[in-house]
């Protein structure tokens, strides 16, 4: 049941937490169900890394692998950050960029080295680049908000790509 969970549970979180990461931008979350949920989310990524290690040892999984440590550095930074400075947006920014543009990353990775829906993950590498974009940029020119956007982006392409690896495999 574990490896079943470990196989279609990501279906169900990513785009759980791109929806959690648009409610606390939206300031929808209180601060304290922000951290409660960094927490959790810190919890899920570092069980679910070191139960799937020896199965992420070559190829496309070895990537993913590597996505699954660098993205839950980056989720300890925001969480630490949250609990140390909430005020200060410029580290949660870094976390989140960071979640946009490092399974942007595997999924281009992994669409060079499939045959089943290689554009599919392409596809999701592209809309969280382009996410990426829409969420930085207005922060570096200002301007328009296009956060929501960006984010709506990002979930998409990254729901989609996690979609079709549960189904392909």
């Amino acid at each position: 049941m574990l490896r079943r969970l470990r196989e279609t549970g990501p279906a169900l979180l990513v785009p759980l937490a791109w929806t959690f990461a648009t409610l606390a931008h939206l300031e929808v979350a209180s601060t304290h169900t922000v951290r409660v949920g960094m927490l959790v989310m810190d919890v899920l990524l570092v069980a679910f890394t070191v139960l799937s290690w020896q199965d992420m040892q070559e190829g496309v999984l070895l990537a993913w692998k590597v996505v699954l440590v660098v993205g839950t550095a980056l989720n300890l930074l925001g969480t630490v950050a949250l609990f140390t400075d909430p005020v200060s947006t410029t580290l949660a920014a870094v976390t989140v960029v960071g979640w946009m543009l490092v399974p942007a990353a595997g999924y281009v990775y992994t669409g060079l080295h499939v045959d089943r829906r290689p554009q599919v993950y392409l596809a999701g590498a592209g809309l969280s680049l382009l996410g990426a974009i829409l969420y930085v940029v207005p922060a570096l020119v200002g301007g328009l908000d296009t956060a929501l956007s960006g984010f709506a982006l990002v979930g998409i392409g990254q729901t989609g790509g996690i979609l079709a690896a549960v189904v392909s495999y």
